[in-house]
């Protein structure tokens, strides 16, 4: 999963929200409170987001979350329901559908086939 590139002439607004989502991924953002963070109105940093980047702030935040938990999937031993807490999710079913729907397959199939397949597998997913 590729999270689109921010273009250089939106990144002082949408890099603060950026930022804060990056650095607590688990918390639990609303488009205002990034809003403030930017220093913009809701509906003007809603709209510079989805400019800057293609897709809304919540949904940058969810397809981030599942690239976290992808990675901590593969690299670490954590369990499934550690690892959804770990990147924002309350509950460990929604976790696993939002993965699935994301991947393609559960993570704990995810997890196992990760771990066995060849590197280039780990590095494309």
């Amino acid at each position: 999963m590729d999270l689109p590139l921010v273009p250089p002439a939106s990144l002082p607004h949408v890099a603060r929200a950026l930022d804060a989502m990056r650095a607590d991924p688990a918390r639990r953002w609303t488009v205002a409170e990034l809003a403030r963070r930017a220093g913009l109105s809701r509906a003007a940093f809603a709209r510079r987001f989805k400019e800057a980047t293609g897709i809304s702030p919540l949904r940058w935040l969810a397809e981030h979350r599942l690239t976290l938990a992808a990675e901590r999937l593969r690299t670490s031993g954590l369990t499934l329901a550690r690892v959804a807490a770990l990147v924002g999710y309350a509950c460990e079913f929604a976790f696993a559908k939002a993965f699935k729907r994301a991947y393609g397959l559960p993570p704990g199939v995810y997890r196992r086939r990760a771990r066995t397949a060849a590197p280039a597998f780990r590095a494309a997913a």
